[in-house]
């Protein structure tokens, strides 16, 4: 196998946001530094993602580690808005149970101010902020995760992988363009031999972490929207059903679990196993 390296390193501080792109970061246990921290939710305190606001891709989330400011939480940017810096609750706030898909998870609300904003820039008047205070507490499935594994906002697990190998053939394959951002990875693989490699791979050594290969990915309507233009089209799903389709779903990618935390940068070789 030929040198690979890490080409991409993608952070979503608010889950569902603008993807924000860094050169370095640090993978901890519950995933990269920063990722998928903070949530919306509605008035039944059930999570709200850009599958039916799409206009949460609109908004651009930064954390010290994604280059906002030293000192600030979060800061929100958005449009019709001025930016907002953002504190997370202290560690004594109250939690709220929040809905999280099938799952039933912990948060802790940010406040008012923060809800306000939210409201006045998605136009929906029942939304929170939350922050994701104890992702050692959510319980992972068992069947492809181990204890100890854990994550915090994330779909199923702390860190995701797509090789441009792969990328490249769906964009091949495909009627209209597939750029790579529609699979909204964490980490974006260059020089893999083969489209869906990663699929055999168990493991996964990138600078100072090393990961393991949990399970494929399979994918949601998510990945037809277009989050510069906010429509959707049938790709990469029709495409997908067309060549990766097995079980009832589609896949490309996969989940990760942090076996070993550590500093990656891209640049930095990938050795897989």
């Amino acid at each position: 196998m030929g040198r690979m390296h890490l080409a991409g390193i993608n952070v979503h501080p608010v889950k569902s946001t603008a993807i924000r792109p860094v050169e370095a970061a640090y993978v901890g246990r519950t995933g990269i530094v920063g990722d998928r921290e903070w949530m919306v939710v509605d008035g039944r305190d059930k999570l709200v993602t850009a599958r039916e606001l799409r206009s949460l891709f609109e908004i651009v989330a930064e954390t010290p580690a994604t280059g906002g400011p030293t000192g600030v939480d979060l800061t929100l940017s958005g449009p019709g808005a001025d930016p907002l810096e953002v504190t997370a609750p202290d560690e004594d706030a109250p939690t709220v149970g929040v809905r999280f898909f099938r799952k039933q998870l912990t948060a802790r609300a940010v406040g008012e101010t923060a809800d306000s904003w939210l409201r006045k820039v998605l136009g929906r008047d029942d939304l929170r902020l939350m922050w994701c205070a104890e992702p050692t507490r959510r319980a992972m499935n068992p069947d492809k995760f181990r204890p100890g594994e854990h994550a915090a906002f994330h779909d199923s697990s702390p860190v995701s992988l797509i090789s441009d190998a792969s990328v490249g053939q769906v964009d091949a394959w495909a009627d209209d363009d597939v750029p790579a951002g529609r699979f909204r990875a964490n980490l974006l693989v260059e020089g893999v031999p083969e489209p869906f490699a990663e699929d055999g791979w168990q493991e996964v050594a990138i600078g100072g972490a090393r990961f393991r290969v949990a399970e494929r990915i399979d994918r949601c309507v998510m990945t037809t929207i277009d989050a510069e233009t906010l429509e959707s089209g049938k790709d990469p799903l029709r495409t997908l059903a067309r060549h990766r389709r097995w079980d009832g779903k589609v896949w490309a990618a996969v989940h990760l679990a942090v076996v070993h935390p550590g500093e990656i940068a891209v640049g930095d070789e990938v050795i897989a196993s």
